[in-house]
């Protein structure tokens, strides 16, 4: 995601208007404009590559009914109607950034199209105001930390967060705002977000809730499956180990493939990530980090911790003892690995398994 970006570079346009508007110059923009343009010519399948966070990147074919399905519930459960003005800042390349698109064809909304940056504030006048917004926690925190956009966030109407995990200080922020934030549970094969998590509000909860229509389970793992109109009635199963409280909500406890084993101790290292959150940020530590293990003759997986970049050898001593004072033992990294930069999936996730190859393969070679 890139903050270079060139006037004129907006594009706006809803289902009225589209059929006599000219293909924008900008290569960003118009695969917006040719996407719709599919999409209201009548196209019913469709192509969409996964993001690559949790396996291979891969493109996978959607119906349309599929599509549409999708921006009903969404419509229903966030009450955005017909005249939504909605500001689309994420890559159309990828689902979020194309269910955007497919809403305000079907939903009758309003769009105003930009290039995803870091900061989208930065790239709209401040008279121009929306009714919602999907992005991902990095563009929210920009707009935020930055003085010159800070008070304009409240010109976004409904924000829905997804694609990556909100961070301690980020939920902070969320708190105190008086526009509603949404944390969106979905991925490609589930054509989005089946389920959302109110973060602010007299109204915030804790657990996932599901959208009009999802029906749900779980497997002998303990993890999540749904299906619905989204899906065809297909089920869809997930890696991701949950808690249903209820048949309408669930708790997100991890990811399947992020457990290991250690001495005979599973440990979820995504619940363990949320714990060591809570240190960085009670240390002031900014780098991005994650847990992960290392191959152990005795301990079978040795529970390790990434941070990238590089702190000094007293703070990094800090950090393990704080982490130690917080979880058990088991749970305490063994080791913390400092790496320059992290590998990233095309949707700028943190790719873990791939920083850990390179990091081992470097070791090794």
């Amino acid at each position: 995601m890139t903050d270079s970006f060139q006037e004129n570079h907006i594009w706006q346009t809803d289902s009225t208007v589209f059929a006599g508007q000219t293909r924008p110059e900008n290569e960003y923009l118009a695969k917006a404009y040719d996407f719709i343009k599919s999409w209201q010519s009548g196209q019913t399948s469709f192509g969409l590559q996964t993001s690559g966070s949790t396996g291979s990147p891969k493109v996978i074919a959607l119906t349309r009914h599929q599509l549409r399905s999708s921006a009903s519930m969404t419509g229903r459960a966030l009450k955005l109607g017909a005249g939504t003005r909605a500001l689309v800042c994420l890559n159309v390349e990828y689902i979020a950034g194309v269910m955007m698109l497919v809403r305000g064809m079907e939903l009758g909304w309003k769009l105003t199209i930009i290039p995803p940056v870091s900061n989208p504030l930065k790239q709209i006048t401040p008279d121009i105001s929306f009714d919602f917004v999907a992005m991902v926690p990095m563009q929210l925190s920009a707009c935020l930390d930055d003085p010159e956009t800070r008070t304009g966030v409240g010109r976004l109407g409904k924000v829905l967060l997804g694609g990556a995990p909100i961070g301690v200080q980020l939920l902070k922020q969320i708190k105190s705002l008086c526009i509603p934030v949404y944390q969106s549970y979905g991925m490609t094969e589930t054509v989005s977000h089946v389920a959302l998590r109110k973060l602010n509000g007299t109204d915030r909860v804790s657990a996932y809730q599901f959208l009009p229509g999802v029906t749900a389970g779980l497997d002998e793992r303990g993890c999540l499956h749904v299906s619905g109109e989204m899906t065809n009635g297909e089920l869809v199963q997930t890696n991701d180990l949950v808690e249903m409280n209820s048949d309408h909500e669930f708790t997100w406890l991890g990811r399947y493939d992020n457990v290991i084993n250690s001495g005979g101790v599973k440990i979820i290292l995504d619940r363990l990530d949320d714990e060591i959150a809570l240190v960085f940020d009670a240390l002031y530590l900014k780098q991005a980090y994650f847990s992960w293990y290392q191959e152990d003759e005795r301990l079978g997986q040795k529970l390790i911790l990434f941070v990238e970049g590089k702190v000094d050898e007293e703070t990094a001593m800090i950090l393990i003892n704080e982490i130690r004072k917080r979880v058990s033992a088991y749970q305490t990294p063994k080791h913390v690995y400092f790496v320059n930069r992290f590998e990233k999936t095309p949707t700028n996730k943190i790719d873990k398994r791939r920083t850990a190859a390179v990091l081992f393969n470097n070791f090794n070679g």
